[in-house]
């Protein structure tokens, strides 16, 4: 009898959630809400409620995901408490708020996705342990329950390779160093920045092995980088396999793409497929990957059936398994999808705050997506964020498309406009259609821990002027301080803007407002982080105009007000120096530190990027920072230079040659 009793029990045992991960998040970040809080399970999928009974929090939930997200719940909307990658405010609460009648929230998203390859190099190069648990509490309290893995495909090649006879030096003149992986496996470069120490391809694969546990029990799951053909460009001198040569990215040879329709492809992918395993597992059901990324080269490539045979041989592997596709221009073909089973398909609509390819192309051909948004390029500063146009489309998508699967955030960095991923991320929860002008006191009350009349009127404008912003563009509106020194200047990187397009008034006078808050949150981390950066925007606002002024008078050969005007310009170098010094999240000195055992890669990446052909040099200042240190000795210090050569002090000033040795300096004194 005892026997068939623990048998009935079973299958409710294996029906109970494993809060673990949960209950971790607790103890690392609110342990002062540890022995109030309890969970329990839901039997309805994608689900959380909330209720105090007995003095005590219960938050019950169907999986840890969602009870992430039910905690996250109480945290913002009761505790007015939050975390962000721009500082957090977690302090304690007490009385503990309490909550008598029970809510429940349903998912609205099936997947709620996080993160671009590009987000792990100008953001993520150099995270530690400590980083990363930050970072995967924040995904879970948020509802992330896909995100990408890109950082330890490095050990995954390099066994693929020795199996097929390359030797350590072919393998190592491969792989790219630590800050320029996400190209490489997007296919654009190869071995740039390397060659990467065996220590360090080590280290990445025991980071993300850890990374891989933690988010299993946080309901995370992993997508994983997939093999779509993507070759060295010196395997097509060690075989007659069909290889497609993919010239160049820019001024970078691109690897090559073996054509996936050949018999080859499916004795490598097996191969690759077979070392993802012995690395870091079976359990993974996401992968990334895409065939002729940003102008690949198809020559003599049937893209149907190539489609087809990418994803049989994923399926072969990891049976279920989901093919995750960017869409982004005219990726994923449509020829490449047309073969294939669309219901093991999802393709992210990428660019969601400038584009609605998910309806031109009727949701890509009857395939499942999910609307997303890059934010920003390069991880460059600058306010921006089509806060109402993130609730419309999301929205207006879920109502017109039967194949609308989720949401998901596609930074190309994610160290900046925190409210634009939360909100985004909270959709995923909301079936109704969200007024952010109603949303936005929630949000604001649990960054800063209290609601205050002037931030609150400060943010009412910032969602009509930098949290508009209307039209197309690439990203936030950039600073002139920071563009390569000429008369006439477009943008500072080479596909950015310089417009602002709002009323820099209306915004400036909303700085304004939100100072008048300063004394009542002089221990806010979150807010003194935020002050910063609204004052930084200003003084990138006023330096449009003295850039005009000076440019008038030289042309008009007003010397005099030509010098006054220079002046003016090399001042706000200053003056935004000195306030970006004031807070260590603003000073290239934390970055160094993070970096600090790859300093050539990191300095590279955020100057001149990395390329060293004068005629192909299309990625200077495309992740450019505003940061104390490089303001005066990088930005400054060019204006200068310009400023004696227009005065017919010096010559021309070589930008290109300046720059790299610029980065070679500051990476040979430390």
């Amino acid at each position: 009898m005892f026997r068939i009793f623990c048998l009935l029990l079973l299958p409710v045992q294996l029906l109970a959630a494993d809060f673990s991960g949960v209950k971790g998040i607790v103890e690392r970040r609110v342990p002062w809400l540890k022995q109030h809080v309890v969970f329990e399970t839901l039997s309805e999928s994608s689900t959380f409620s909330l209720q105090t009974k007995n003095g005590q929090l219960v938050i019950s939930a169907d999986s840890p995901n969602s009870a992430a997200v039910g905690l996250n719940w109480y945290l913002k909307y009761y505790c007015h408490r939050s975390m962000s990658h721009m500082g957090d405010n977690l302090s304690a609460v007490s009385p503990l708020p309490v909550i008598k009648e029970a809510i429940k929230l349903n998912a609205s998203a099936e997947y709620r996705y996080a993160l671009n390859y590009c987000t792990y190099n100008y953001t993520m190069s150099f995270y530690s342990w400590k980083d990363w648990e930050h970072e995967l509490d924040w995904m879970a309290l948020n509802g992330v329950n896909v995100m990408l893995v890109a950082n330890g495909e490095e050990a995954v090649w390099q066994n693929v390779l020795k199996r097929i006879g390359y030797t350590d030096k072919e393998i190592s003149d491969y792989i790219t160093g630590p800050a320029y992986n996400a190209w490489w496996l997007m296919g654009n470069i190869q071995g740039w920045g390397g060659p990467m120490p065996q220590s360090e391809i080590d280290s990445r694969a025991a980071l993300v092995k850890k990374m891989i546990a933690r988010m299993k029990l946080l309901g995370i799951s992993p997508v994983m980088p997939a093999f779509y053909g993507m070759v060295p460009s010196t395997l097509k001198n060690k075989t007659t396999a069909h290889i497609i040569n993919q010239s160049k990215w820019g001024a970078f040879v691109r690897p090559d793409i073996l054509d996936p329709t050949d018999t080859a492809f499916t004795r490598l992918a097996g191969i690759f497929y077979e070392e993802t395993q012995h690395i870091y597992g079976k359990d993974i059901h996401f992968f990334s990957g895409d065939p002729f990324h940003e102008g690949g080269i198809t020559d003599g490539v049937d893209l149907g059936k190539a489609g087809a045979a990418i994803q049989r041989a994923m399926q072969q592997y990891f049976p279920g398994a989901i093919w995750v596709l960017q869409g982004w221009q005219d990726n994923p073909r449509k020829e490449l999808l047309a073969e294939t089973d669309k219901s093991t398909i999802l393709v992210q609509e990428l660019f969601g705050e400038n584009t609605n390819n998910w309806e031109t192309r009727g949701s890509y051909e009857h395939t499942p997506f999910i609307w997303c948004t890059v934010t920003n390029f390069g991880e460059r500063p600058g306010l921006s964020g089509k806060l109402q146009r993130f609730a419309d489309e999301v929205y207006r998508a879920s109502q017109s498309s039967e194949y609308m699967k989720g949401v998901g955030i596609m930074p190309e960095g994610i160290n900046n406009n925190p409210v634009t991923y939360e909100l985004l991320l909270e959709l995923g929860w909301h079936k109704e259609h969200v007024k952010v002008s109603d949303w936005i006191a929630g949000y604001i009350t649990a960054r800063y821990g209290k609601y205050n009349p002037d931030i609150a009127r400060a943010w009412q404008s910032f969602l009509s002027t930098i949290y508009s912003n209307p039209g197309y563009q690439e990203g936030p509106p950039e600073n002139i301080l920071c563009a390569r020194p000429a008369l006439k200047i477009k943008s500072v990187s080479s596909w950015g803007n310089l417009k602002k397009g709002y009323d820099t008034t209306v915004f400036a006078n909303a700085v304004k407002s939100f100072e008048l808050a300063a004394g009542s949150f002089s221990n806010s981390e979150t807010y003194k982080i935020d002050l910063v950066n609204f004052k930084r925007q200003v003084l990138a606002n006023q330096a449009d105009k003295v850039f005009a002024d000076f440019v008038a008078a030289y042309n008009s050969k007003d010397m005099p007000a030509f010098d006054k005007s220079s002046k003016a310009f090399l001042h706000l170098h200053d003056l935004t120096n000195q306030l970006l010094n004031s807070h260590p999240y603003y000073r290239l000195s934390t970055y160094q530190q993070q970096a600090k055992h790859h300093l050539l890669n990191a300095m590279m990446l955020i100057t001149y990027w990395g390329e060293n052909d004068p005629k192909e040099d299309n990625l200077h200042d495309y992740a450019y920072k505003e940061w104390s240190g490089i303001m005066l000795t990088f930005y400054k210090k060019r204006w200068e230079l310009y400023f004696d050569y227009l005065k017919g002090n010096t010559a021309v000033p070589d930008w290109f040659a300046w720059e790299r040795d610029w980065v070679k300096n500051n990476t040979q004194s430390h």
